[in-house]
């Protein structure tokens, strides 16, 4: 059973880089046709997409973040990576890894931007 963990600090200063770490375990991130996403929800709104990267390696990314988002991975440790740069109070969210399309996700970490 592929599971999903997300990793990371719980709080984030204004203007400061959000990384957040995915371990996966059941399963590998390269196993072909897998998409591995990272997706929000704000206090009081529905989900984001935010980006992914595919079992390729190949990246894909919201519009409206794609400027200060980046996903990248590590297949030796079957992790995946969230960057979010230039974080703002309008960031904080609860942050979930998943492959959405075969139905895994992780349990989701709360992240707040504050100073």
């Amino acid at each position: 059973q592929v599971q999903l963990q997300e990793s990371g600090p719980g709080l984030v200063k204004p203007s400061q880089t959000l990384s957040l770490t995915c371990t996966v375990s059941g399963g590998s991130i390269t196993t072909k046709d897998y998409s591995w996403d990272w997706i929000r929800q704000s206090p009081g709104k529905g989900l984001e997409w935010m980006g992914a990267i595919h079992y390729s390696g190949s990246t894909y990314y919201s519009p409206s973040l794609r400027s200060r988002t980046s996903i990248s991975r590590d297949t030796s440790k079957n992790q995946f990576y969230l960057q979010l740069s230039s974080v703002t109070p309008e960031d904080t969210a609860v942050y979930y890894c998943a492959s959405p399309t075969s139905g895994y996700w992780g349990q989701g970490t709360q992240v707040t931007v504050s100073s």
